[in-house]
């Protein structure tokens, strides 16, 4: 069959302004689109990019408090900073490439979206508005959709700083929801890297005096560090650390207010630094493993045009700062060290278990190494794919290892995948529960031991070679228990690769609705009813498992439709709360939990 001749002339030639251009394509801008379901959704980077600028006022030394609040879906961020010159309100929140960031003077440690943020948000708004008050004067600029709807100067007795109230646009979010948990997250963050900020949303209020030591505190929760948590504050950065019983090591980082949840070298010299302290203090020649294992860790920086690795900016890339901030946090984690003598006592009592539990496990990692030898050169049941994370394709941020259950379900993902980055590691059944058992258990169980060489974090989660684990498994009985304990397996040894956002769970229809003309794949019995009633004469199928569905059908649930929920954790200390009343031996209270929510279903 001939293809169509498509015509290719001076018409189909176009130009779009700029915020025509922003909202054409947005995922440019602000990234995932999404429906307000996960924290990186983008109504919630534009509420982020409205308030980073309010914040950047506090950094200068101008205005201590911002007032958000939030009616329905719009948003009002009033900050009591400089205010936006007047003469240059409209193009500050219109044109591209206008605005104070580009000015190293006026704003010397911005992170927001290169000058672009404010333009964002309005471009991507129904409704939009910005009021600048500055010496008794106001400018108010009015937009609807990134088009100026209306202006207004006048006087006023307000005081100086910015206004700006916007609406999410449905022609671009489409039917989304807020969830306050993660605007109250967002806000926290914010208090504990700028102390002595007020922000007050909705009645709430967030405000820190200690800063990363209080971030570290919440984290913690019930979990008691096993010294007082040291807080260090030195030019341009601050850090806070200490250590718990847990195992691996947990850091939040962030770059001007950014967080960093893949690090970089700010994290990595943060990491250096402590570990030259420490020997120095000790006169030892400790390991790295044997100096972080068990610690929580936070490090902010403020860097006049930091470089990122990619465009989310989870990474910092700036390598000129390693050698500066290696030595500083090693003279300032030294000099806490000396005037903490208690502390610093328990500090290298911990270090000094890790090392006798490193050399008591030395001769079991060699006995699960000789085993893996004589089993296969390569890692069994994993089917791998062809660009991992790290990797210098960009194909590589898009890898994704499924951990699924069985053969049957292994073999429909197989044929199904993206051979370039969708890797699939079968189960041969339930994986061991992990809670309360120590790091050896790895190194003794076959299955959880493939998984840890799978993933290439045997080492550390720096090493992960995919960006997205994904469990799958079927929709049973089974199915939520091997979820549990693969959950119960990261969150016990890896639970740095969960607080990165790595873990997701995959969602697989558990109906296929269709007639003669069409069909639909429904992911709960509310979404089978509905297309039963709409569907005239319809046959519903129910998948038990994920082997009853086709390669041909899963290949569009794992395609770019894919529903993928991912693992989140509000912090350190639910994880151990959760997995003991879950995971643990207390069956009759798990009893009781269980007889007093039964719900009866007809």
């Amino acid at each position: 069959m001939a293809r169509q001749r498509v015509v290719y002339d001076e018409k189909t030639i176009k130009t779009l302004d700029a915020l025509e251009h922003i909202r054409l394509r947005s995922g440019m801008y602000i990234g995932r689109v999404g429906d307000g379901s996960n924290p990186s959704d983008g109504i919630y980077i534009l509420l982020k990019e409205v308030i980073d600028n309010a914040v950047d006022e506090f950094i200068m030394g101008e205005g201590r408090k911002i007032e958000i609040v939030r009616q329905d879906d719009t948003l009002t961020v009033r900050d009591y900073g400089r205010g936006i010159p007047l003469g240059k309100v409209v193009d500050c929140v219109s044109r591209i490439n206008t605005g104070g960031k580009y000015n190293d003077d006026v704003f010397q440690f911005s992170v927001g979206l290169n000058g672009i943020g404010t333009k964002a948000v309005n471009a991507l708004s129904m409704r939009f508005e910005v009021c600048s008050w500055r010496e008794g004067r106001f400018k108010r600029a009015t937009f609807e959709r990134g088009k100026l709807e209306s202006e207004k100067s006048g006087r006023g007795k307000e005081k100086n700083g910015t206004l700006v109230r916007f609406t999410p646009d449905p022609e671009i979010f489409g039917d989304y929801q807020w969830n306050e948990d993660f605007i109250a997250h967002r806000l926290r963050y914010y208090a504990y890297l700028n102390p002595g900020l007020t922000l007050r949303y909705n009645g709430q209020t967030f405000k820190s005096k200690e800063g990363l030591k209080d971030l570290l505190v919440e984290e913690l929760g019930g979990v008691d560090p096993l010294y007082e948590i040291a807080r260090v504050q030195i030019e341009r950065c601050e850090f806070a650390f200490t250590h718990t019983n847990n195992y691996g090591e947990n850091y939040f980082s962030f770059v001007n207010g950014q967080y960093t949840s893949d690090g970089g070298t700010h994290l990595s010299a943060f990491r250096e630094g402590v570990l030259k302290a420490i020997n120095e203090f000790a006169g030892k020649s400790y390991t790295g493993p044997d100096v972080r294992d068990g610690i929580v860790g936070a490090i902010a920086i403020k860097l006049q045009d930091p470089v990122f690795e990619s465009q989310t900016k989870n990474k910092l890339g700036s390598t000129e700062i390693r050698s500066w901030l290696v030595s500083r946090v090693r003279e300032a984690a030294l000099i806490w060290l000396h005037k903490n003598k208690p502390a610093a006592k328990r500090l290298l009592e911990k270090v000094q278990a890790n090392e006798r539990l490193r050399k008591e496990l030395a001769s079991i990692k060699k006995q699960a190494r000789e085993r893996a030898r004589k089993t296969a050169i390569r890692i069994p049941k994993l089917i791998d794919c062809k660009f991992h994370r790290g990797d210098r394709d960009p194909r590589g941020e898009e890898s994704t290892i499924f951990l699924t259950e069985g053969d049957s379900a292994g073999g429909s993902l197989i044929q199904a995948r993206n051979v370039d980055t969708q890797a699939i590691f079968t189960l041969k059944g339930k994986p061991l529960n992990c809670h309360g058992l120590k790091r050896d258990a790895i190194y003794k169980n076959e299955e959880l031991y493939n998984i840890m060489r799978a993933l290439g974090i045997e080492d550390s989660v720096d090493d992960l070679r995919y960006n997205m684990v994904v469990i799958a498994t079927d929709a049973d009985v089974d199915g939520m228990h091997i979820r549990n304990l693969l959950m119960t397996f990261f969150l016990r040894f890896f639970e740095e690769l969960v607080l990165r956002g790595h873990l997701f769970l995959l969602e697989t229809p558990l109906f296929r609705v269709r007639n003669k003309k069409e069909q639909r794949y429904c992911y709960s019995e509310a979404e089978r009813d509905e297309a039963s009633a709409a569907l005239k004469g319809a046959e519903v199928t129910r998948f038990k498992g994920l082997g009853e569905i086709s390669p041909s059908e899963f290949k569009q649930f794992i395609g770019s439709d894919v529903r993928l929920v991912q693992i989140d954790i509000k912090s350190m200390s639910e994880v151990g709360q959760a997995l003991e009343f879950f995971m643990g031996r207390n069956t009759p209270e798990r009893r009781r939990f269980i007889e007093q929510n039964l719900v009866e279903v007809e």
